[in-house]
């Protein structure tokens, strides 16, 4: 229970405190007192609760880092170490030791490793809490420690005081200075890595402490049976520095983990990656493959019914583009106009009832009030080519056509309607097409050729047409086109043809076949057996209906210049009538036909048909082509 010192065989040493004594038995009271009811720890880890015999066989066996053998005092406390394997015929154990001293401590022999002094658990100095987070070494690693330095005024206080009035200063200094030097680490700081985790501590209290929460989270896991051990470690990791400030914390993605660095961040998640359950890892895929193929739904729905909606918006947008809103038709657009123009002073409320009852009694007619009309159109142009355009080598004129502008009551939907106005009055001035009576007595008013087409719907012709337009025009402001001229032309017994320039036949989106196509169906029959047939020619075809995209127009003639090419001369429905009568004014004339004149490079719209009337249908005729009209086909160029 205590040592001599060999320099001074008279003065007893506490090996714990170090303190001296005049007699042993002043030393066995000094233990009894100070240290043997007193709770025993051990200085370089947490170990206490156990006997001085006990304590000195651990610190000789778990910490042999203590290098002091050159001490003299080392030595003789060496000498008088009992045997480690027995004492007073009973075995040496280690009571109430934690797991982590047995298990990761480098045994050592007792007749090797040095005596180490002990202190009392309120004597052993509190260690500087310094932990570095590095990469550890792995689970196999070693614990070493290094033991505290004590201080030095200190020891030499202790050592002053229990000095012997009869001895000397030279004895106390060297034996103070053997004591600080069993107290002090001759070796350099050592790291201390966590054999459970990635934590590297510099000192081994704090290692200790962090190593017992791993054991307890162990065995609350083991107890439990649910908690993975690299999980609960993670866990104890996170734990030590969670109360420590100026350390960010990572939380992991996959779960409520929280770490105190990047790497053990990622060292977490690959366990859930790589050594999850198999049912874990089934159950993770099924429960991401059902919430993708639940957003993969969601996203469908969503575009179908944002595509539905579009397309919604586009019918209705293009129901208001072709006057099928049910938004009214001739007669509700002319009232509008008219009621504006007198409230903006542009017409005396007299002026307005004047006209509206005009306009009623064209519409219960059915004839053209004649407003938008222009006569002597083609006399005008006839004289024209006549008088000038020299550089033209031939000119062709249609026969004798008004000329219909679009009024205020169907201004931007009526060009379909007005240009089938112009083919009536040049049909109605040729004996061929009046001698069946089959044409209406009179150019027909807007409302009335919408009533025209309903009636040949009526008896059959292009039922496709005809559910476009839920076989109703009268009171709309649809557009009509190619196929309703062929079909109202039909029914009256007019022989129509459609013909189809589908796409372009010439640099630059141009129709070169379609120009020589008019050019042909102008020249033919004109002047036969002429032997200088005339410059200027005025045939007795009819005008030519052009549709395209959005507009159509009426070819009146052709002109065929000195250098080969070819221009149309076109009558267009949007022309006011103000300047179409510039025409026949042989002043004013060029103007007129200069905007008449349309080159190749002018018709650039990727499609174009045209209507032609070529003469007077049988009734047989007519019942046949009505009943092949079922699919209406055109002739196609190319």
């Amino acid at each position: 229970m205590y040592s001599t010192d060999r320099s001074c065989p008279t003065m007893p040493v506490c090996d714990i405190c170090c303190q001296e004594f005049a007699s042993e038995s002043e030393l066995k009271t000094h233990l009894l007192l100070s240290h043997l009811e007193n709770e025993m720890s051990c200085p370089f880890c947490s170990l206490s609760g156990v006997s001085y015999d006990e304590l000195n066989f651990h610190i000789s066996t778990a910490h042999t880092e203590m290098d002091l053998q050159n001490s003299p005092t080392d030595k003789a406390s060496a000498d008088r170490v009992p045997d480690p394997t027995e004492t007073n015929g009973a075995k040496w154990t280690v009571k109430n030791s934690p797991a982590s001293c047995n298990s990761w401590r480098t045994p050592a022999s007792p007749q090797t490793s040095g005596h180490h002094t002990l202190k009392t658990a309120n004597e052993t100095a509190a260690p500087s809490a310094g932990i570095a987070l590095t990469q550890g070494q792995g689970a196999q690693s070693r614990i070493k420690s290094s033991p505290p330095a004590a201080s030095t005024a200190s020891a030499s206080k202790k050592q002053t005081s229990s000095v012997h009035p009869g001895q000397s200063e030279d004895y106390s200094a060297e034996h103070c200075k053997a004591k600080q030097k069993r107290l002090s680490s001759p070796k350099k700081e050592r790291m201390f890595p966590c054999p459970f985790c990635s934590l590297v501590c510099s000192d081994c209290f704090i290692l200790q402490e962090h190593v017992e929460l791993h054991l307890q989270d162990q065995a609350s896991s083991a107890s439990e049976g649910a908690v993975p051990e690299a999980g609960a470690s993670a866990q104890a990791c996170s734990s030590v520095r969670n109360g420590e400030p100026g350390f960010p914390l990572y939380e992991c993605p996959l779960c409520s983990l929280v770490c105190v660095d990047n790497s053990s961040l990622q060292e977490h998640v690959e366990l859930h990656l790589e050594y999850g359950t198999a049912a874990a890892a089934a159950g993770d895929l099924s429960g991401d493959l059902k919430l993708a193929r639940q957003l993969q739904e969601e996203d469908e729905k969503k575009r179908k019914e944002e595509e539905a909606k579009r397309e919604k918006e586009d019918f209705r947008q293009l129901q208001k583009v072709f006057g099928l809103d049910n938004s009214g038709g001739y007669r509700r657009q002319l009232e509008r106009n008219m009621e504006r123009a007198v409230s903006r002073g542009h017409m005396d409320p007299a002026e307005f009832h004047q006209k509206r009852a005009e306009m009623m009694e064209s519409l219960a007619s059915g004839v053209d009030d004649g407003r938008s009309r222009t006569n002597g159109v083609l006399e005008a142009l006839y004289d024209f080519h006549q008088r000038e355009a020299r550089d033209c080598a031939r000119v062709w004129l249609c026969a004798e056509t008004d000329h219909y502008s679009s009024s205020a009551g169907d201004k931007g939907w009526g060009c379909g309607y007005r240009n089938f106005q112009m083919l009536l009055s040049a049909l109605r001035r040729t004996e061929e097409y009046t001698a069946p009576h089959t044409l209406p007595d009179a150019v027909p008013s807007i409302p009335r050729v919408q009533a025209l087409i309903e009636a040949a719907w009526a008896e059959g012709i292009d039922p496709q047409g005809a559910s476009h337009f839920n076989r109703k025009l009268q009171g709309t402001r649809a557009w009509i086109g190619a196929t309703e001229i062929y079909s109202v032309l039909t029914v009256h017994r007019i022989r129509a043809r459609i013909v189809d320039f589908h796409q372009p036949t010439g640099p630059g989106n141009t129709h070169p076949r379609l120009f020589d196509w008019v050019k042909n169906y102008f020249s033919q029959h004109s002047s036969r057996g002429a032997r200088l047939p005339p410059r200027v020619v005025k045939t007795n075809h009819p005008p030519i209906y052009l549709q395209h995209q959005g507009h159509s127009r009426s070819i009146v003639g052709v002109e065929e210049r000195k250098n080969g090419s070819v221009c149309l001369l076109l009558l267009d429905p949007g022309c006011p009538p103000g300047e179409m009568r510039k025409l026949l004014n042989p002043s004013t004339a060029a103007a007129s036909v200069s905007r008449m004149r349309k080159f190749p490079g002018h018709l650039k719209h990727t499609q174009y048909q045209v209507v032609t009337a070529e003469g007077v249908l049988t009734p047989e005729e007519k019942r046949e082509r009505i009943a092949n009209s079922r699919t209406l086909r055109a002739e196609r160029i190319p």
